[in-house]
This record gives structure tokens, C-alpha cells and sequence, in this order.
């Protein structure tokens, strides 16, 4: 378990402070509808709500990174809340429920990167590389309260059919058209994902209709031509 405050940085974009940097916790930390007690979200419309509760990632794909970047990553350094050991996070469906110690929670959403997080990370190209590695940690909505500490297990309650996984729900973010349409069938998608869905369906059908509109031009060219 993983908690911050905000602070100023001159990284942050508009904003100018952020609660990125989570520290890990010792001893019970209790999960309330808004997330972890004595954790500050300062971006609430990105990064907060009941909606976005909580961010988990897996140590394996912080390792990962560790390989990639070469530095060292300790927990929190991505901002989650919950370093999850040997559970595919990933592979984690949307809609799937999860008991922590005696809170339940459900992912809900995927962390898309954004210009914060590249501030922080302070590495070349880190929101394309990120998106790219599609390996993008999940916001959590709390189901039930309760109270969870490092060591506890996280047991999988639920995985519902015919979901999407975490994974995929990033790649629906930039562009799968048809990922995307699965996706808005998720039980307990984030309601903002409805808006996401609107334009990047919307973008794909003006590209399809464009791409439409130069071949006709240039069968009509062919045929002026005979």
C-alpha cells in the first residue's frame, strides 16, 4: 500500500501540484469509497473519484520497466496505491472484482498516460512508450469498505465473461475501434469511457470515410483516363 500528498512542481502542467510520488505504507491503511485513507488526489476529474478510487500496478511490470530503463523503481513510483505481486494485472478484466483484506473493489477504468506522469517520469517520449508497452495499470472502484495492509492477500472474487482485458481496454483508447465497442459492454466501465467511445468511434468513421472518398476519386480518375 502506497500513499502521497500533493506538493508543487513545476512539471505539472496547469495544474502545478501533484500527489504522484506515493510512499509505501506500514500497518492497516483503510479504503473509504474515495480511496485510501490519508492519500491526497489532487487532479480529482483525472485521477480521483468513486470511480477512480485507487491505482494498482504489478511489481512484475515495474521489474519489467526496471529492465527497461534501466533505473530502479521502488513502490508507488507511478503513483499506485496497491503494488500487486503475482497477480496479472494486465490480464485483469474490466468489471473484475477483488477482495483486499476486508475491502472489495472492481476495476473500473485503465490509467492513460498523461503529460504528469512523462513530467515525473522525466524519461524521452514516456506517454508513447508507456501506451505502447500496454502495460497500464488499473483504477479501482471500492465496492465495500474495509481496511488492507502490505502482506495481505488480493483475492480475485469475480472475472466477469466476454471482457475485455486491462490491456486491451488501452489499445480501445487509442483507436481499436472494435476493442472499443466490446469495452462500452463491461459491467462497471467508468460511465466517463461513454465519451471516450464517442470520439474515437467518431475519428475512426470520418478515416473510414475519407479513405472511402479517396478511392472513388481515384476510380474516377481511372476512368477519365480510360
Amino acid at each position: 500500500m502506497n500513499t502521497g500528498h500533493g506538493q508543487e512542481a513545476g512539471w505539472a502542467g496547469r495544474i502545478g501540484r501533484t500527489a504522484i510520488e506515493k510512499r509505501p505504507r506500514s500497518g492497516p491503511v483503510t479504503i473509504g469509497r474515495l480511496g485510501a485513507d490519508d492519500d491526497e488526489q489532487v487532479d480529482e476529474r483525472h485521477h480521483g473519484g468513486p470511480d477512480q478510487a485507487l491505482y494498482a500496478y504489478a511489481r512484475e511490470d515495474l521489474d519489467w520497466w526496471t529492465e527497461q530503463l534501466g533505473r530502479e523503481l521502488p513502490n508507488g513510483v507511478f503513483g499506485e496505491n496497491i503494488t500487486s505481486a503475482g497477480l496479472d494485472i494486465s490480464g485483469a478484466l474490466i468489471g473484475e472484482t477483488w477482495r483486499l483484506g476486508t475491502a472489495v473493489v472492481q476495476i473500473a477504468s485503465v490509467r492513460v498516460p498523461c503529460g504528469t506522469f512523462a513530467g515525473w517520469m522525466g524519461e524521452r517520449a514516456w506517454v508513447k512508450r508507456f501506451a505502447a508497452a500496454a502495460r497500464p495499470g488499473a483504477y479501482l472502484r471500492v465496492l465495500e469498505e474495509g481496511v488492507t495492509g502490505a502482506g495481505d492477500p488480493i483475492v480475485v472474487l469475480s472475472r466477469p465473461p466476454d471482457s475485455v482485458t486491462v490491456s486491451e481496454a488501452l489499445r480501445a483508447y487509442y483507436g481499436d475501434t472494435v476493442l472499443m465497442r466490446r469495452l462500452l459492454d463491461a459491467p462497471g466501465l467508468h460511465p466517463g469511457w461513454q465519451e471516450m467511445a464517442v470520439a474515437v468511434l467518431g475519428r475512426a468513421a470520418r478515416a473510414d470515410a475519407a479513405r472511402a472518398d479517396a478511392r472513388r476519386q481515384e476510380a474516377q480518375q481511372q476512368e477519365a483516363l480510360g
